[in-house]
């Protein structure tokens, strides 16, 4: 091919997600229905009904485009959140309010740091946009704060934290999300990924700082895919100081959030049962497995999310072990922890079959 590709492609990862029940069954010649996912950190009880209901009645209207400025998402969500409309911005999932930072803050010769076993989505937007990445190394599997910090130089532009974080799992200390929102300069972008947030009982709240506007370097991601059940319909938001988001929406895509992720997610805010029932299964299910690791003798990281990590002596053999039996999980290599996998909780019902073929892969 003789077409000039950037070059700055070449230090680009394809992203590796969790693989589709159907990928599995086809390639081992199975029936789809042999099979459960606890690969991706989806929710195992499926979209909210409301938001099942709200597309229903959707349908009829896909001739039509979406609303381009997602009215009345956004005016609920900012009267849920105690912000004003302008604080907030919508994606096609939280992966693109993350590229929005890349293309207002990242280019050749800029930093951006990270923690080591970050989300692969950070490195590779600083790849893409030819920023340097500075990784620092993890502080028992997770954020080493004072570390980041004392990495910031001149050039950074944006330093990335994820609370929970993925893949590990591991939660910040409230003293060093304090210390971190304290002491970053304020021309480096503070970019906290709160995907999982929903499943933390006693979150460090950050949205006043947003709020009352002493933080406008502070950045604020969520989304609808983990705890809400809609990550097939991608959409996610960022909260920040309307200057940052009037630069987010100038690199924006038009109706980047379609009709039907919209309506869902608007049904799916009114939906406290369904969340109540994911953040009680979820609690049951990371003290199943976390009680059947120990009783295996088998290293985890304790969790915070809707998953776990744990280490199983060849990541990638094991992985394919559990796929024989049905069962698809995350190998970890990919990562820099080729001795892990990552579960994600599911029902009681498939969080006990994947132990069972992980006992019988493991000779236990």
């Amino acid at each position: 091919m003789k077409l000039p590709i950037n070059p700055s492609l070449q230090k680009v990862p394809t992203y590796q997600p969790g693989r589709p029940i159907e990928e599995v069954a086809r390639e081992l010649g199975l029936p789809a229905s042999n099979f459960i996912k606890l690969a991706s950190n989806e929710n195992p009880f499926g979209p909210s009904p409301l938001a099942l209901a709200a597309m229903q009645k959707a349908l009829p209207n896909l001739n039509l485009y979406p609303d381009g400025n997602t009215f009345y998402l956004k005016t609920k969500l900012a009267d849920k959140l105690g912000v004003t409309p302008q604080h907030l911005i919508f994606g096609n999932g939280s992966n693109e309010i993350i590229e929005f930072t890349g293309h207002t803050l990242m280019q050749p010769g800029t930093e951006v740091v990270v923690s080591q076993y970050c989300f692969a989505v950070y490195p590779m937007m600083a790849a893409m946009f030819g920023a340097n990445l500075v990784t620092v190394p993890a502080k028992d599997f997770g954020h080493d704060v004072p570390a980041m910090l004392a990495a910031i130089t001149p050039k950074t532009r944006v330093i990335f934290v994820a609370c929970p974080n993925n893949p590990t799992g591991t939660l910040a200390a409230r003293e060093d999300i304090v210390q971190l929102i304290n002491e970053v300069p304020e021309n480096v972008l503070i970019a906290m990924d709160e995907a999982y947030i929903e499943f933390l009982t006693d979150a460090v709240d950050l949205l006043p700082l947003v709020r009352n506007g002493t933080k406008p370097n502070l950045l604020l991601m969520r989304t609808f895919s983990k705890i809400y059940g809609l990550a097939g319909l991608r959409i996610g938001y960022g909260i920040a100081h309307p200057d940052l988001v009037a630069a987010f929406e100038k690199v924006r895509q038009p109706f980047n959030v379609n009709a039907l992720a919209q309506v869902a997610a608007l049904a799916a805010f009114d939906d406290t049962e369904h969340v109540r029932k994911t953040r009680a299964n979820n609690a049951h299910g990371l003290q199943f497995f976390e009680s059947a690791f120990q009783q295996l003798h088998l290293e985890w990281i304790r969790s915070a999310a809707n998953f776990v990590l744990v280490k199983v002596g060849d990541g990638q053999k094991i992985f394919g072990e559990l796929q024989k039996q049905g069962v698809i999980v995350r190998p970890m290599s990919g990562y820099q922890l080729p001795q892990w996998i990552r579960i994600s909780v599911g029902m009681p019902e498939e969080n006990e079959r994947c132990l069972a073929a992980l006992k019988k892969s493991l000779g236990k």
